[in-house]
């Protein structure tokens, strides 16, 4: 299965976007003779066979995804799917056009159908895969984050698992994400009773996720064609890292935040070990970003609290340092 992050980092500098969505999708995919062996299940009528690919399969997913990959082979550089959303973006009008014939003519070869009420054509900003894309930027989908903020406090260990899943799925909009939700997912762990106890930490970290998507996070989407800086800190308890690029005007963008609790033997080291600890990580957690390409390394000084870059930067100048070009 293909990273949603990865897909959604290519619709970066896209100025026309169309979203499409595949129905009965799984249904169009035959199975052969021994699949439909497989696939047999019993009724109070008899013994029934699937013809085609039935939902709830564990396969299903991955095989209907390499069926859309096989189906817009050639096409990567202006069209992506992820299992049955399809999203095709462009530079300019005429290519849209198109890019979007191609992609439907591909379907009609194929069998494919789309539902129609569901496509969204030739537009500057569309949702796609939980997130609202629009040139340049990257935000969570307004209606995800309604929900999120509508969350109540769990009650179980399952509904502590849900909130984190469902809020982790934006971490990368959130500075010291793991650090903020330390609390709540702290109360999961193996060995803690099926039902929780709620504390005031835990409150404060739930109303503070809610609180920083709420406020309207954005990102701005990667260019490869320019170089990326990482800004590395580190707190007595997490380890924290942004990946920023700047623009014309030379001002710093966020394209990603990344987090990281300290487990706790790695608490107890030295202050120079957490700093070496902190680079190394944030160096391999954004890999995508920067294998291959040159890119600045920003490390900020040990400190009790977890400051984004800006904050640091307001209390002393940061240290430098070029990275070679790989990993």
């Amino acid at each position: 299965m293909p990273r949603p992050e990865e897909l959604l980092d290519k619709l970066g500098g896209a100025w026309y976007l169309t979203t499409m969505d595949l129905t009965k999708c799984y249904w169009q995919v035959p199975l052969d003779a021994d699949a439909r062996l497989k696939s047999a299940f019993i009724t109070p009528l008899g013994l029934y066979e699937f013809l085609t690919l039935p939902f709830g399969l564990k396969e299903a997913p991955a095989t209907f995804q390499c069926l859309v990959d096989q189906l817009l082979r050639g096409m990567e550089s202006f069209a992506v799917a992820y299992i049955n959303g399809i999203c095709i973006f462009s530079q300019t009008w005429e290519d849209h056009v198109s890019q979007v014939r191609q992609v439907l003519d591909r379907l009609q070869e194929a069998g494919l159908t789309v539902k129609a009420e569901k496509c969204k054509a030739g537009l500057a900003e569309v949702s796609y895969l939980g997130h609202q894309v629009e040139t340049g930027c990257l935000k969570p989908e307004p209606a995800k984050v309604e929900v999120i903020r509508e969350w109540p406090a769990p009650q179980t260990k399952k509904q502590a698992q849900a909130f984190s899943g469902m809020a982790g799925y934006y971490r990368r909009f959130v500075p010291h994400f793991s650090a903020i939700a330390a609390p709540i997912t702290g109360l999961y762990k193996k060995g803690k009773p099926d039902k929780v106890i709620w504390t005031g930490q835990c409150q404060e970290a739930l109303c503070a996720l809610k609180e920083a998507l709420v406020s309207g996070p954005v990102l701005a989407n990667p260019d490869f064609d320019k170089p990326f800086m990482v800004f590395t800190y580190t707190s007595d308890t997490g380890l924290g890292a942004v990946l920023m690029q700047e623009d014309e005007k030379g001002e710093r963008h966020p394209i990603v935040y990344l987090s990281k609790k300290l487990l706790p033997q790695e608490q107890h080291y030295a202050a120079i070990e957490k700093q070496c600890l902190a680079m190394v990580w944030a160096l391999k957690k954004p890999e995508p970003y920067l294998f291959g390409r040159h890119f600045t390394n920003v490390h900020q000084p040990l400190t009790p609290d977890l400051a984004t870059p800006d904050e640091r930067s307001q209390r002393q100048a940061p240290e430098v340092e070029p990275a070679p070009a790989g990993l």
